[in-house]
């Protein structure tokens, strides 16, 4: 039985047209548009509680100045959460998989955040390039280490949520073709491999949620640093 186990990972396309547009599209289609009634239903009003309390989570300890950014990471927030869980179900496609797509994100949302504290408070912004207090002969070494891990920084956002995912579609992908092939030989321990498979999905899915949390949190954290 021959599979690649990284078929998973590839675009699809219909008639030659890439169809990852319409997997970036179609959550936005999924949310209920708020209506002008003074009384919701029940999932408007549990997606308004959602992204309030998110927000607020979010934006504490960021001044009012940062408060600017809400609607951005709470749209970014609930765009990534909504891909990630889209892509654990059957025949479905995570265009959150695609380093391009990731990176995409990643480097203007950062290089946004840089140009702030370079506009606005260009000596602090430069400041966190020497620590305070660094001996004389450590100052151009500590430069150059503080700079490329600047530039590291959407690299990371990027590659961590590609790392992430990847890995446990890998991993879903694996168990559940092991559990496939051992059925007919050892039904019980195909069993016991579609019980940790079971398991294992439903951390995929905290994971999930967690990656997409993680990659809107750490922007804040870097404009923090330079508003």
């Amino acid at each position: 039985m021959a599979l690649n186990f990284f078929d998973q990972f590839m675009s699809p396309t219909y008639l030659g047209v890439p169809l990852i547009a319409l997997a970036l599209t179609l959550p936005w289609v999924l949310y209920p548009t708020p209506s002008a009634r003074w009384l919701n239903n029940r999932m408007l009003t549990l997606q308004g509680w959602f992204i309030n309390r998110f927000t607020q989570q979010l934006l504490l300890p960021l001044n009012v100045g940062g408060h600017k950014w809400a609607l951005l990471f709470a749209s970014l927030m609930i765009f990534l959460l909504t891909l990630n869980l889209m892509g654990l179900l059957p025949y479905t496609f995570t265009p959150t998989t695609q380093l391009s797509l990731n990176m995409a994100l990643a480097v203007p949302l950062w290089l946004a955040t840089v140009i702030i504290g370079m506009r606005n408070q260009p000596t602090a912004a430069l400041g966190h390039l020497l620590p305070e207090g660094t001996p004389v002969p450590l100052i151009p070494v500590l430069i150059i280490i503080e700079t490329i891990s600047l530039f590291i920084r959407p690299l990371a956002l990027g590659v961590r949520l590609t790392a992430n995912l990847t890995a446990g579609h890998l991993l879903i992908q694996l168990i559940a073709t092991a559990a496939f092939v051992l059925f007919p030989m050892m039904p019980t321990v195909a069993i016991l491999t579609a019980t940790v498979l079971f398991l294992l999905t439903l951390l995929e899915v905290a994971v999930a949620m967690i990656q997409a949390y993680v990659f809107v949190l750490l922007l804040s954290l870097y404009l923090q640093e330079n508003v």
